[in-house]
């Protein structure tokens, strides 16, 4: 699968553009704040139905106008994709695909598999646990469309029993059926959702290990682990184990929206002992392993999207990324930096079909392939 085209109109800083690229490596340089990493942003909203950076979409229409375009023009197994967004301020945004309107966002997720790799994952280490269940969630729901469904349904459904345990503190009369209802949904739904990130995350673990590895020249030892509630007791037991509980703190206080990932360096969490180096080394090896296993179950190769990613990394490991992403096996890539001598290592150490855009206050100032 590759992008071919992209147009844009009023995208953040670029007020309207249309590009052609490789199908295989295609390079953005130019100084920060320039345009760079809203090209690749464009590129990944196409995919997701959203920014990588900001869930609202009025943030991401120009600040002099009232309404955004985006269209991406695609080959996929051997077809012509045509996927458009369209947003005006203060209203719903309208997607498509070959000119059909999607009537539930959901149903695009996985249609155009990407994966990106960009300074903001350091959230992952820095931020709390759901930036973690968001990060396993946006992977599994990218080849499962049921985990996706399921999942809006639990949060729907979590919403629904949060409000009624705030109606019996308010005063309204204690309802067990009622309450059951929800309890019910969220047995079956968490028992399902569990059950998939957990295998998610056991076959995911040994790539991300061995591109850790390969990064770091075997110097570290990384590895993930999953922290839920559900290990030691099914959803039921938690529910009724923590019914007075969930009563006083008017929430659900255990369920599948609770889980964690721990992002451990050696015996400990990376966010306490390991550098800036390391961290970022981790979170590339992360990107990089969630990229194989996408492919792997899509049955074709997603789109690589790397941002700014060798900001301090040392000589060696930015050495061995670009030997990484110099392979035939990542298919399209979009990267960006500030720094022209990257990409011309990349180049250079590459045989592969390539275009360098040179961007300015959003717009392209020169181009080379």
């Amino acid at each position: 699968m590759h992008l071919e085209k992209l147009s844009l109109i009023n995208y953040k800083n670029i007020l309207e553009l249309e590009l052609n690229f490789s199908p295989k490596i295609n390079c953005f340089i130019g100084n920060n704040g320039m345009g760079k990493t809203n090209l690749l942003d464009a590129v990944y909203y196409l995919s997701f139905c959203k920014s990588f950076f900001s869930s609202t979409d009025q943030h991401n229409i120009n600040h002099d106008a009232q309404f955004m375009v985006l269209e991406g023009n695609y080959q996929r197994k051997n077809l012509e994709e045509v996927v458009y967004c369209g947003v005006k301020r203060g209203q719903k945004k309208n997607f498509k695909r070959n000119k059909k309107e999607y009537k539930k966002l959901s149903e695009h997720i996985g249609l155009l598999p990407i994966v990106m790799v960009s300074p903001a994952d350091g959230r992952l280490i820095t931020d709390g646990s759901e930036e973690r269940r968001k990060y396993m969630d946006s992977v599994i729901s990218q080849y499962d469309r049921k985990y996706l469904d399921d999942l809006i349904r639990y949060n729907r459904v979590i919403q629904q029993r949060n409000k009624l345990l705030k109606d019996f503190a308010a005063g309204t009369k204690y309802d067990e059926d009622t309450l059951s209802i929800w309890d019910e949904q969220l047995i079956n739904l968490g028992a399902e959702i569990y059950k998939k990130r957990k295998d998610f995350l056991h076959k995911l673990m040994p790539v991300f290990q061995e591109y850790y590895s390969i990064i770091s020249q075997g110097n570290e030892i990384v590895s993930l682990e999953y922290k839920s509630q559900l290990h030691e007791h099914g959803m039921r037991e938690l529910l009724d184990n923590a019914r007075w509980k969930d009563q006083v703190m008017q929430y659900t206080t255990v369920g599948i929206h609770k889980d964690d990932l721990v992002l451990n360096l050696g015996k400990f969490p990376i966010k306490k002992m390991g550098s800036q180096g390391q961290k970022k080394t981790y979170l590339i090896a992360l990107k990089l392993a969630q990229f194989e296993f996408i492919k792997q179950i899509a049955g074709f190769t997603p789109i690589l999207l790397l941002d700014d990613i060798f900001d301090k990394l040392d000589s060696n490991r930015v050495e061995q990324i670009v030997r990484l992403v110099s392979e035939e096996r990542f298919g399209q890539i979009f990267i960006s930096d500030t720094n022209r001598d990257h990409l011309d290592e990349i180049l250079s150490g590459s045989a592969l079909e390539y275009q360098l855009f040179a961007i300015d206050n959003g717009a392209i100032i020169n181009t080379e392939s």
